[in-house]
């Protein structure tokens, strides 16, 4: 194998590309499992097994690296821009490597224990079933901005000390954050993002300081209280605002908002699912929130960068290198998954997905957004009989991302349960 002329040629920044990637994917896990992409110069990792063992070898792929970026000068006047009217954010709990990782990790996965998890998911039940109803005699909603995008964000925005009032205001951040994300802007636009991120840092500030004085019991309150062992400390101000939006705002709603926009639209065109899901059975609706992460990976790529030269199916990647981790491409690799495109509520390995990850970087809020996904279907089997596509009202667009996978809006029509 080699990344010669007759390897495939694919614009991952293509919108059209980007509405329907699955193709492409086939093809490179078919021709070119180890692709260098050439707009960017990342190698993509495509295949289910190639893609765990670079998950799992924390030794030869890094999660230490530069910020992933084409134009490393407009970095540096990004980084300014931080350093001149707000906080420049640290590496967060994503973007470290052990020994500093684990004792890091240790401090969130005691915050987002099963015990907390817990205490939330009454919350969870309320707050879906509480959104439907509120547009349940209407027939019909935006289900997007209307159910996918509050659910999650209310619940994470109550676990980070913000107000409910200011869901939209805290989404216009995110949505910020995300499209710079997706690494598809303009300096200019990038200035935008990041001056909307600093807006954000002095949202939160204020909490921080509050916590500090008055502890509570949110997740960000341990956040901010809890003294990390081996570093003898709290986290400071700039490992916060970092956390702030790419661990707990990003990573706690985005994805879930995300997943929750897909279910709908693959329960509407799969109706034998959508039948088989009415009936109730416990098993089938674990089985689709699982089944919908892998068809529809909410985070379609991350990144590791090679920390020495390897060799992967006779492709040499030498050190340094970025490696975008293709988890979208790996959750339909047919060498794994058996019928991949099919929601199969049957499906032995669907909880297989990589859709959070694997190894020790798995995604520390998975568990949180498991109860999200299970309480926002199962809100919507008890309080709809039939759904559909709202007509001519749809045309399941998808936000420019290199990254993710959000579709904008999604219209439909239901008759409610008697």
């Amino acid at each position: 194998m080699s990344t010669t002329a007759k390897t495939p040629e694919f614009n991952f920044f293509e919108p059209d590309l980007q509405e329907c990637p699955y193709d492409a994917y086939r093809t490179l896990r078919d021709d070119a499992p180890v692709w260098k992409d050439g707009v960017t110069g990342f190698y993509f990792i495509t295949r289910y097994d190639d893609l765990r063992k670079v998950l799992l070898d924390t030794e030869s792929f890094s999660n230490v690296r530069p910020k992933a970026t084409l134009v490393p000068e407009r970095t540096q006047r990004m980084r300014k821009l931080y350093e001149e009217k707000g906080w420049l954010p640290e590496p967060t709990l994503a973007g470290r490597d052990d020994p500093n990782h684990k004792q890091m990790r240790a401090m969130f996965d005691a915050a987002f224990r099963a015990g907390k998890i817990k205490e939330v998911d009454p919350a969870v039940e309320q707050t879906a079933y509480k959104l439907i109803d509120a547009f349940l005699a209407d027939g019909h909603c935006e289900w997007v901005h209307q159910f996918a995008v509050p659910l999650p964000l209310i619940i994470i925005g109550r676990q980070m000390g913000a107000k409910e009032e200011d869901i939209w205001r805290i989404k216009a951040w995110t949505d910020a954050w995300v499209q710079r994300l997706g690494m598809m802007l303009s300096e200019e636009e990038e200035r935008w993002s990041v001056e909307m991120e600093i807006e954000a840092q002095h949202y939160f500030q204020p909490i921080f300081e509050r916590l500090r004085k008055e502890p509570d019991d949110t997740l960000l309150s341990d956040l901010v209280n809890t003294v990390i062992p081996e570093w003898g400390r709290t986290l400071n101000d700039n490992e916060l605002h970092a956390e702030m939006m790419a661990d707990t705002f990003v990573g706690g709603s985005e994805t879930s908002t995300n997943a929750l926009s897909a279910g709908m639209m693959l329960a509407i065109q799969n109706q034998d699912v959508w039948a088989r899901l009415k009936q109730g059975v416990e098993k089938d609706l674990r089985t689709f929130v699982e089944e919908v992460l892998r068809l529809e990976s909410p985070v379609q790529s991350l990144f590791r960068i090679a920390s020495k030269d390897i060799e992967i199916h006779g492709v040499h990647i030498p050190k340094g290198s970025m490696i975008n981790t293709r988890y979208a491409s790996a959750n339909r690799d047919e060498r794994h998954f058996d019928n991949p495109e099919k929601l199969d509520l049957d499906r032995k390995n669907a909880g297989s997905h990589m859709a959070f990850g694997s190894g020790i970087h798995h995604c520390l809020g998975a568990p949180l957004a498991r109860r999200e996904l299970y309480w926002g279907f199962k809100a919507m089997i008890d309080r709809f009989d039939h759904i559909q596509f709202a007509e001519g009202k749809n045309d399941f667009k998808h936000g420019p991302t290199f990254a993710l996978r959000a579709l904008k809006e999604l219209h439909i029509e239901f008759t409610p349960k008697k």
